[in-house]
């Protein structure tokens, strides 16, 4: 089954730009487009897509405002933010209304690709940039990067052993978009971009062994 994605960015050109990136793989579907934050909705809501591929900065309302809706509107969606912004006032709104990646538009086609499938199955992908954004916010100066709570340590742990985020939420009993915050937290406590590299910098540095990784 191919990956329903929707494009929502206010610029025609833009989305068909994007819309070339995935027409011609047969691991895609995109099947519908949004200029703006309620036609977003809208699309999403009739639609009922996999992925939406979402800019932040459009007319009539706040991408993290969208993502907060879809939240509430159609929860088995996942957000992957694609924007030129990576700063604080862009980045956090997101990640704390609970888009599933943050990545900026001159990621490479390959890449987005690779991170929309990323965000299907509900991994958390993140341009190095935006890690850099969070990392002041999720430790103190004093503290040791791979210092991560008790919490972190589950999910990693867990995520070590091949859970998807939806499984991890049901372990625990947490939801998918707290699942989501903790690992943008180890991403950036352990300085890393994504799942597979957090759980192979967690076993380098010893945070993971035999009993909690296997």
């Amino acid at each position: 089954m191919p990956i329903r994605m929707i494009i929502v960015d206010d610029h025609p050109v833009v989305r068909d730009g994007l819309r070339g990136i995935f027409t011609g793989d047969d691991s895609f579907e995109v099947v519908g487009e949004a200029a703006d934050g309620p036609e977003a909705l809208a699309v999403a809501m009739r639609t009922s897509p996999d992925v939406v591929l979402l800019d932040l900065r459009m007319p009539k309302m706040s991408g993290a405002e969208v993502i907060r809706r879809l939240r509430e509107q159609a929860p088995g969606v996942n957000v992957l933010v694609l924007t030129t912004f990576d700063d604080d006032a862009d980045v956090l709104p997101a990640i704390e209304q609970g888009a599933t990646g943050y990545l900026l538009k001159d990621t490479p086609r390959a890449d987005l690709r690779q991170a929309v499938r990323a965000a299907a199955r509900g991994e958390t992908v993140l341009s190095p940039s935006v890690a850099g954004v969070l990392a002041p916010k999720v430790r103190a100066p004093e503290q040791r990067t791979q210092t991560l709570s008790r919490r972190e340590m589950e999910v990693l742990g867990l995520v070590a052993r091949g859970a998807t985020n939806r499984e991890v939420a049901a372990k625990l009993f947490i939801t998918e978009a707290t699942v989501k915050t903790h690992l943008l937290h180890v991403f950036a406590k352990l300085e890393v971009n994504d799942r597979a590299a957090a759980v192979a910098t967690a076993y380098e540095t010893g945070l993971l062994g035999p009993a909690t990784g296997a």
